[in-house]
């Protein structure tokens, strides 16, 4: 007889609100026997008004004095905490988010290792640097080569709308905030509330003078009146996404409200003969397998389809059947979250698509059986990309050449974004100038397809040149000052 086991864990963070000054929601997260209880804040519009009045005025006196390199400083001290297995805080966070999210709790453990290693204080510099050549511009005015000179602003309130499909994402535009010096209010996603609220949490521990200069807070998405309220004090909207629900909040935005959203896009990946041989063919299919089984392709980087060339010593289809092994070997290391009814039912339908086409076309081949935590699918005739339906489900199309692939991905231009690429140095450029062209954003090497490096221009764009202001100083008002100066008496 099971045992079920239930927990409560109160989200958010909340500077100047005491917990019975609010209203809280109670989420249910994880299985009928591992019930997860999570109570997320509801607040009116007075009380964000209040809340975002408050991190308005902290974050001037606490953050925008602060040289970047102390920001820089704090957060990695944050990071290396939740890096050190006996932290009570990295602790929680591998305690709970696999009960919140249902991903295997070894995938979390290692998926966050990796991640976290994004923001040490040697990533955090390049991730400034390569934005700002001359990182200064955030603290103080610097000159500029034509004359006169500029400073970078960060906004005094930055709201962040998060995604929850993968666990711990809200970090990348946590931290891009706190770059700029910008004061924030965070809105956790109902899946997965836990990583920003302890992130919060730990950021005050490690640096008590930002108490203030942040929160975490929830709220039904779509409430209109809401949204046009926490807007309105915003200076600048991050949200993360479906492309409905980005149209929905820019239609609540005021036009002074700079909106940055990354709606739904679309990866896959790319093989080269030069990658086929028979030493490198079983690493590119392994390669290739990490990026599909981590976080079961929840995520914008993860690959729904792989073009593989023909005349290489392995051919697409012994690769789509190394591919297919090398799942099979990950699924016993990571284990398959639990599908919902629906995603059950799209993984379904998807196979039995694929498996009616096999009957009609002798080059169609369903790889595995419907029992497997994954389904790979080979096609030697041309595939149009498309979106598959996630959890371990790819598309193996074969193709003579890899230019071969552009006219075929071209219907999905506006939702491109990264590309897996096994190919020889000398087909490099080529590919990803044709590839740049077609759309996609970031070209990485197959196994890094989930993991951007510091600084990556998510979907195109600047991680912090975005979040900014410019101020300048024409060089006329700096020769103008000269006449006002004692000495010119």
């Amino acid at each position: 007889m099971s045992t079920t086991v239930h927990e409560v864990f109160k989200a958010g963070y909340l500077p100047g609100l005491r917990d019975d000054e609010v209203r809280w929601k109670r989420l249910q997260l994880g299985t009928p026997n591992d019930v997860l209880t999570v109570e997320v804040p509801e607040l009116n519009t007075e009380q964000f008004k209040t809340l975002a009045s408050r991190i308005r005025q902290a974050s001037r006196t606490h953050l925008k004095s602060l040289p970047v390199s102390d920001i820089v400083r704090t957060i990695d001290t944050a990071i290396a905490r939740l890096l050190n297995a006996q932290d009570p805080y990295r602790q929680a966070l591998e305690r709970l988010l696999p009960r919140a999210t249902g991903f295997d709790a070894v995938m979390v453990r290692l998926g966050l290792n990796s991640y976290l290693h994004t923001f040490r204080a040697l990533q955090l510099q390049r991730f400034v640097t390569e934005d700002f050549a001359n990182p200064k511009l955030l603290d103080e005015f610097q000159a500029r080569p034509k004359g006169g000179w500029s400073k970078a602003i960060g906004p005094d309130l930055l709201v962040h709308v998060w995604a929850g499909n993968v666990p711990a994402l809200p970090l990348w535009s946590f931290v891009s905030g706190l770059l700029v010096k910008a004061g924030a209010i965070g809105k956790v996603s109902s899946a997965e509330p836990i990583f920003a609220s302890l992130f919060a949490r730990l950021l005050v521990e490690v640096e008590p003078r930002w108490a203030d200069c942040f929160a975490v807070v929830w709220w039904q998405g779509g409430d209109p009146d809401l949204e046009r309220c926490v807007f309105a004090e915003a200076d600048v909207v991050l949200a993360y996404g479906g492309n409905a629900a980005l149209q929905a909040m820019q239609e609540r935005m005021p036009v002074t409200t700079r909106f940055l959203p990354h709606g739904h896009k679309l990866s896959f990946g790319m093989v080269s003969n030069a990658a086929l041989s028979v030493m490198r063919g079983q690493a590119a299919a392994r390669a290739a397998a990490l990026d599909i089984a981590r976080w079961d392709q929840q995520g914008c980087y993860s690959p729904h389809v792989f073009y593989v060339q023909r005349g290489g010593p392995i051919q697409p289809l012994e690769y789509a059947q190394l591919l297919a092994g090398e799942l099979a070997a990950l699924a016993s290391k990571f284990a398959h979250r639990a599908l919902t009814l629906e995603e059950a039912a799209s993984v379904a339908g998807w196979r039995e698509r694929h498996e009616f086409e096999s009957l009609r076309q002798a080059g169609h081949r369903v790889l595995g059986d419907a029992t497997q935590a994954f389904t790979v699918v080979y096609a030697d005739t041309p595939q149009t990309l498309l979106p598959g339906p996630l959890n371990r489900c790819v598309l193996v199309v074969a193709v003579d050449s890899l230019q071969d692939v552009m006219p075929l991905i071209e219907p999905q231009r506006a939702y491109l974004q990264t590309v897996g690429l096994a190919a020889a140095p000398e087909e490099l450029l080529a590919l990803g100038d044709a590839l740049g062209q077609a759309g996609v954003t970031r070209i990485c090497a197959l196994g890094a397809m989930t993991a951007p490096e510091a600084g990556w221009h998510h979907d195109g764009r600047f991680s912090l040149l975005d979040l900014v202001r410019m101020v300048d100083i024409d060089q006329s008002a700096e020769l103008a000052a000269e006449r006002f100066t004692p000495y010119e008496l």
